[in-house]
């Protein structure tokens, strides 16, 4: 008997083993369905890589783009005619024989990483999916669409509102009149999908404040308790985005962010009134977690 359950004490020892091999392959396959939505979208994005540099990647570079345009009817609206862009000082070039090519390849890649992001991370949820309890699965029902919603939102807030403001001050920032300010298209590229992207992952934040709240991290109390502190926190994080020096593109930053943090607090209380529900319910059931 004692050789017997030495045994099966090995079959389910290796049982284990194998079912956690089943996990990397599962998990393997997840990401290479992922990797690969992305790789799609690049190739489809490189074969229109001219239209979109054009319509979408320099249109913040001129004067006519829909922000500067709507920051001079703004300006006209508030008296303050310093908001309106009527020019951008400042020239693209390209100096390396094989630049326009990478940036192509780079700029590709960027845009399948955007187009790709919902199915993408469609694939990561549901390898993560199968290890929650029901009652997470419950809470976080919607979470593809959340997240999708939160970083587009983040996308089109740098693309037009941080992206374009960070162009104009730079591009008419000068040290001396004699100097003409000649960009890399390198340079542009990058402080292009730097703001964008970063802006896609700050909206995530209450999807973040979610998961903290689960964990027990994170209070709607503390979170109101510290939301003077925040507000601070935002005002500065505003004022770095952009370097504009004027008050009026900062506030435009710091709204969202503002409201990205009231909206955190919203969710922080829903998951506590979560908790406290299935607390009760529990203690109706004799503490019983099974369900």
């Amino acid at each position: 008997m004692p050789l017997d359950q030495d045994f099966e004490k090995e079959e389910e020892e290796e049982g284990q083993e194998m079912s956690f091999i089943g996990h990397l392959e599962e998990l393997r396959w997840h990401v290479i369905r992922a990797v690969g939505s992305i790789l799609v979208f690049a190739i489809l994005a490189f074969i229109y890589i001219k239209e979109i540099y054009h319509y979408v990647i320099i249109a913040p570079s001129r004067p006519d783009f829909w922000t500067y345009r709507m920051l001079c009817k703004l300006g006209d609206a508030v008296g303050y005619e310093e908001l309106c862009v009527k020019a951008l000082n400042f020239k693209l070039q390209v100096i390396g024989m094989g630049d326009s090519f990478t940036m192509s390849m780079t700029s590709a890649v960027i845009a399948g990483l955007i187009f790709a992001f919902p199915y993408a991370f469609w694939e990561i949820w549901r390898f993560i999916k199968p290890g929650l309890k029901p009652a997470e699965r419950r809470s976080a029902r919607g979470a593809v669409f959340y997240v999708t919603f939160l970083f587009f939102s983040g996308v089109l807030f740098g693309y037009y509102v941080v992206s374009p403001l960070a162009i104009n001050f730079l591009a008419n920032y000068t040290l001396d009149e004699s100097i003409i300010n000649e960009f890399s298209l390198a340079s542009y590229i990058s402080l292009v999908a730097t703001l964008t992207l970063a802006c896609g992952i700050a909206f995530q934040l209450p999807i973040v404040v979610f998961v903290l709240a689960k964990v027990g991290v994170l209070t709607p109390v503390f979170m109101r308790e510290y939301r003077k502190h925040s507000f601070i926190v935002i005002l500065i994080v505003a004022a770095v985005i952009t370097p504009s020096p004027d008050i009026y593109s900062q506030v435009l930053v710091a709204i969202p962010l503002f409201v990205l943090y009231e909206v955190s607090i919203i969710v922080a209380a829903r998951v506590e009134r979560e908790k406290l529900r299935e607390e009760k319910r529990l203690a109706s059931l004799g503490g019983n977690p099974e369900f």
